[in-house]
This record gives structure tokens, sequence and C-alpha cells, in this order.
């Protein structure tokens, strides 16, 4: 983690001026915070469990629909860590910067996506947000008519077990920017 003396690493942003120092540019960022608790090491069964019922889901699922899938659900549960490691994935598979980004703001943008890729975050939107009530039959319809019947299931599933990553991370303050793409699987 930097601090004010030292330099930012490959993770750390930088702010782009050109009349300060690497340790005046760094010193601008707050520290990271701690975490709360480590999920991974003492409930390793659990943390198992969910990384398998999140490769069974990928099995069935178009791979892009999958991270654009999990950095929606990602944003509506301002789960940091979660959004640092999709969008990398994202990147990393060759997905756009543009999407990514428009995704937060996807129905001024549909431009952006095909009509199936809309109806899978129009999905993941209904699912993640149950407080405004059930997912709504013209949603789970419109998904209906894009997947066909293993494919929703797969993607119900996939918004599912992104919800449960959220809920753990945030739960758990994990600290965002140290993820290598691809590296868990």
């Amino acid at each position: 983690m930097p601090t004010e003396n030292t330099p930012a690493s490959p993770t750390t942003p930088t702010i782009p001026t050109t009349d300060t120092s690497p340790d005046e540019k760094t010193a601008a960022y707050l520290p990271e915070h701690t975490p709360r608790i480590s999920v991974t090491e003492l409930a390793p069964d659990l943390y198992r469990a969910l990384a398998r019922a999140d490769a069974a889901t990928r099995k069935g699922l178009d791979p892009v629909i999958g991270e654009l899938v999990k950095i929606r659900a990602s944003q509506i549960n301002h789960c940091a860590f979660c959004l640092d490691m999709h969008t990398k994935d994202a990147l990393a598979m060759g997905e756009s910067v543009e999407r990514i980004v428009q995704l937060s703001a996807w129905e001024e943008s549909k431009h952006y996506y095909t009509a199936k890729e809309i109806a899978a975050i129009e999905l993941t939107e209904a699912i993640t947000v149950l407080t405004e009530g059930f997912v709504p039959d013209e949603v789970y319809d419109k998904a209906a008519e894009h997947f066909d019947e293993k494919e929703l299931a797969h993607l119900i599933g996939a918004i599912t077990v992104i919800n449960a990553w959220n809920r753990l991370s945030v739960a758990a303050r994990n600290v965002p920017g140290h993820y290598v793409p691809g590296s868990l699987g």
C-alpha cells in the first residue's frame, strides 16, 4: 500500500499532472482500508462452494454477458472489490472501456449493447434490487425471449452468485486494486 513517501504501485491510480513528483502524486490519495475478516481463510468450505457455483454458471453462459452481469450487479451493490476484479477480467478478454464505463448508465447508452445483453442487464437489476419487489414478469419474459431455458437458468444462477460474492466482499471489506486478471480461474 503506498504511503506519502512511497511511489504508486501499478494498481494505484496516478494523478495526471506533470508538475509534481511521483511522491506528491501518491500522497494525494487516501490509504487503503483494512479488511475486516478473511472468509477465504476462516470459511474455506463456503468459499470453495461459492467458487464451484460460480464455475457452474459459466459453463452455460456467454462470457461477455457473464462479465457484464457481474459488473452491473457489483455497481448496484457498491462492491469495489468485485468491480475491480470483473472490469479487469472483462478488459483482459477484450471488452471495450466504453462498454464498461457506460454500463452504469445503460438505460441512456443502450446502443452500446445487443438486445440480448440489455435483457441480461435488466434481469440483473431486477434480481439484485429485490427491495423494490419481485422480478417483474415483463423483465423475465424479455430475458426468456433472448435466452433458451438452459442459458436463462445459468444467467439467473450467475446473477445470484455474484450477488452472494458482493455481499461477502462488502461485509468483509475486501480491498480492491490488487486483483490480477484471470488469477482466480
